[in-house]
């Protein structure tokens, strides 16, 4: 697949500087496009979809929210802190509206692993497959993000 015009003009306002001060690429020189077939694959080699994945992390989201900014217990292996931080964001793709700044905390007991996302991410997935680039401060690596919040087939 080639990348579009529209494509070259999304993946200039992910550098560093134009919506974020760090960006969403890092030292990711690939295509967009490129990023986001490479993440897809992967998401399908481990037979899930990106609406699954974030389904699941606006779960944790929405159970972390009831601590205020604490870890609670997600029974049965989980503990989540949910911190708002001021401001909002806009989707680099384009979409209407913006997103608040809130840092989602999800830790598995089990594995001694924790990931942090955003409300940002869970948008970038779920409506673009989007993970961020290679090297990026706030990247996730879709294989790792499934298996600490422990997201099934």
């Amino acid at each position: 697949m080639k990348q579009t015009v529209q494509m070259d003009r999304i993946q200039r306002n992910m550098a560093p500087g134009v919506m974020t001060r760090d960006g969403f690429l890092g030292t990711d020189s690939r295509k967009l496009i490129d990023i986001l077939i490479s993440d897809d694959a992967e998401v399908k080699r481990l037979d899930l979809d990106h609406r699954r994945i974030s389904s699941a992390m606006r779960s944790f989201r929405n159970a972390g929210m009831k601590g205020l900014g604490e870890f609670i217990t997600v029974p049965p292996r989980f503990e989540v802190r949910v911190e708002s931080v001021r401001g909002k964001l806009a989707c680099p793709f384009g979409h209407p509206g913006l997103i608040s700044k809130t840092n989602i905390t999800v830790r598995n007991l089990e594995r001694k692993q924790e990931i942090t996302f955003t409300d940002l991410h869970i948008h970038l997935i779920e409506a673009h497959g989007f993970y961020e680039g290679k090297g990026s401060l706030f990247r996730l690596e879709p294989r790792e993000l499934i298996e600490i919040l422990e997201i099934i087939a």
